[in-house]
């Protein structure tokens, strides 16, 4: 469902390059913990405060904070800066297409989920493909902790996406050779560097927009071709018997990510609802921010301030100057 909203004449006319003259508009912006969602989030908040002349702050929160905070509509959260679709599909058809309580930005980008191991492993070790997973000499040289299985990253606690994952190394038949293991992003980051290091392997959910592609070199693992068919996913919203039910034997589709927002917005900053419609990102950019922000170690608001002016006239074009 997308949203209609587009800023009025009289709004835009408003605007000018010092900002909103006169105008209380203000927005609290959910900030997830995966670092594209918080270089977006930082990018939003500058634009807000640089070019609209708003009041903006950062929220931390999980996928089901941040929702639940949009739905309600009373401000304490209004803005998801990233939704994966349809990862979290379970939250848009409650909020967006059932209730109508949710917005979701009308110029998604593209974005792509695997796992990956460094290039050097795979090519030293003939690994192409998530099946070489199940090789038992593989699987010995992803073992850091000597219990017999290697570890597979599958994403930070709270992520539809791990989810997802857990249920691929199952129905891939990985479960006797890896160890499924969730921990923040961070923690995957530094791992891969550690294990590069020591020339030992290591398998980790990789999706792009992300700074690894820049950090390090690292390859996709071939994967079933996308079928709906055999992708049926579950997530513990729906049902607590969630990964009995679900069966994920194929690849993901190529995802949807966009910005989402309280429809309350639309009445209480209506300037700010309609830049947050018009936004368009790339996965360019955002794997550029993440790199900025995760490789170099730099501050994601300095990194979102010299963007905006760099880019001055695509922001413009967001808020229909």
């Amino acid at each position: 469902m997308k949203s209609k909203f587009i800023p009025t004449v009289l709004a835009v006319g408003m605007l000018s390059t010092s900002g909103l003259a006169g105008a209380a508009e203000s927005v609290n912006i959910g900030a997830p913990s995966w670092t594209g969602a918080q270089a977006i989030a930082n990018l939003i908040k500058v634009v807000v405060e640089e070019k609209i002349g708003g009041t903006a702050e950062l929220v931390p929160g999980s996928n089901a904070t941040i929702f639940q905070a949009m739905d309600q509509g009373k401000g304490d959260i209004d803005v998801h800066p990233d939704v994966w679709l349809p990862n979290q599909e379970n939250f848009t058809k409650e909020y967006v297409d059932g209730k109508g309580t949710v917005v979701l930005s009308q110029n998604p980008y593209e974005g792509k989920q695997n796992f990956c191991v460094s290039k050097a492993f795979s090519e030293a070790n003939n690994v192409t493909s998530i099946f070489d997973l199940a090789r038992p000499e593989i699987a010995e040289m992803m073992d850091a902790d000597g219990n017999g299985k290697g570890e597979v990253w599958i994403g930070a606690p709270g992520w539809a996406s791990a989810n997802v994952n857990e249920v691929k190394v199952r129905d891939y038949g990985l479960m006797d050779f890896m160890e499924p293991v969730r921990a923040e992003q961070s923690v995957m980051v530094a791992e891969v560097g550690d294990r590069i290091n020591k020339n030992m392997g290591y398998a980790f959910y990789c999706y792009a927009p992300h700074a690894i592609w820049y950090m390090y070199d690292v390859v996709a693992l071939e994967e079933p071709a996308f079928d709906p068919e055999k992708y049926i996913m579950i997530q513990p919203k729906e049902d607590p018997d969630w990964f009995e039910k679900s069966k994920v034997m194929s690849e993901d589709a190529l995802k949807s990510v966009q910005v989402a927002y309280s429809k309350s917005l639309e009445a209480r900053s209506p300037i700010i609802a309609g830049f947050l419609a018009n936004m368009s990102l790339d996965t360019e950019t955002v794997s550029y921010f993440a790199f900025e922000i995760a490789g170099k170690g730099r501050d994601a608001a300095e990194v979102a301030r010299e963007w905006v002016a760099q880019n001055g006239e695509r922001v413009d074009g967001w808020l229909g100057l």
